[in-house]
């Protein structure tokens, strides 16, 4: 398959560079010829190559991996702001291959996955745990883990949710301007 997935694209590379380079019309140039040239460099073949591409269709879509949560979305309740979360997302391999989840991925930096690195044989099951930090969070929470695995889609969302109560702001001096404070209203020095 990725020797398919190679030639397709070489022959297209090797097409969009016979169009673009008045030099190669005429002669014929190796694929690794016009893989190197100074047209492939030139283009923004360079920057796309570069570009995060969105994970392949696999070859098979009946015979894969298959994951199935106990449940896709745990409410934690309400938590106080600073507080942290764990939760483990409990999962089986219900399709025809071992499962391999090559990557999980948190909405936002305050909720880390860890995931299992070895295939999940048909059958067995696995666990995701996920940790949201609630620092800087408040109020309604809805945060999404993305795996990527070997199953069709391959991309499955998990949920993490709940409310963040944040404490109240403390009180200011309500001195007004232009007034010197009394030596009640100032703070020690030293503390």
């Amino acid at each position: 398959m990725k020797n398919l997935v190679f030639l397709i694209l070489s022959l297209s590379i090797f097409m969009f560079s016979c169009q673009s380079d008045p030099k190669i019309t005429g002669e014929e140039k190796s694929v690794e010829e016009v893989l190197t040239s100074d047209v492939i460099k030139k283009g923004n073949l360079e920057k796309d190559a570069k570009k995060e591409i969105p994970p392949a269709v696999p070859a098979d879509t009946v015979n894969v991996g298959k994951i199935k949560f106990e449940e896709e979305v745990y409410d934690f309740g309400t938590i106080d702001q600073g507080e942290s979360v764990e939760h483990t997302f409990k999962f089986k391999n219900t399709g025809v291959s071992p499962l391999v989840i090559s990557n999980a991925r948190g909405s936002c930096g305050c909720t880390v996955p860890k995931w299992p690195k070895e295939p999940i044989a048909v059958g067995e099951t696995g666990e995701i745990q996920v940790k949201f930090n609630s620092a800087g969070k408040k109020g309604p929470q809805n945060k999404s883990v993305t795996l990527t695995a070997n199953t069709w889609p391959v991309t499955t969302k998990i949920n993490i949710k709940g409310n963040v109560n944040a404490p109240d702001k403390p009180k200011t001096n309500t001195n007004t301007a232009g007034k010197k404070p009394d030596a009640k209203t100032l703070p020690a020095k030293g503390k």
